[in-house]
């Protein structure tokens, strides 16, 4: 399986890459996209929702969230129910960030399956989705998918 290993490094680092590049203006890395798209994709996540989706500590979690939201990219807001909660959403102008970098990431998306047979895309997903472990799958489907969306892999 060393070539299924290898090529799976090598397109998660170009995939990644795209997004690296326009993260460096900012002075973001990795961690600060991934918190950027998970609250633009989900306005109103918890911080304990967020550090579920990532499996990170509140601690690997705080320096990057702070500087998200120091700079205006996030903003967190008590909870209507309980106060201690902090809900999380993105400004406009971390909405546009987030945009920009999935923009970047679906242009590679698109290019790779333009490039194969039909039914590429679906069979693309069955093989991401059987990737997570089987105790994950239900969770990630709600994140990925509304219910109306859901596809059929």
């Amino acid at each position: 399986m060393f070539d299924l290993i290898e090529l799976l490094f090598f397109a998660y680092r170009d995939f990644v890459g795209d997004a690296d590049r326009l993260l460096e203006s900012y002075k973001f890395g990795r961690a600060h996209h991934r918190v950027l798209h998970f609250v633009s994709r989900h306005p109103g996540l918890t911080i304990a929702e967020l550090l579920d989706i990532l499996k990170i500590t509140k601690q690997s979690l705080s320096r990057v969230l702070k500087e998200l939201l120091d700079q205006n990219f996030v903003e967190a807001r008590a909870g209507v129910a309980d106060r201690r909660q902090r809900h999380l959403f993105p400004t406009g102008k971390g909405r546009k960030l987030a945009l920009d970098l999935a923009h970047l990431q679906s242009r590679r998306f698109s290019r790779a399956l333009d490039s194969l047979p039909a039914g590429a895309r679906q069979d693309a997903i069955g093989f991401l989705m059987a990737m997570i472990d089987p105790s994950d799958q239900e969770e990630v489907k709600s994140l990925v998918w509304p219910q109306s969306a859901r596809p059929t892999p």
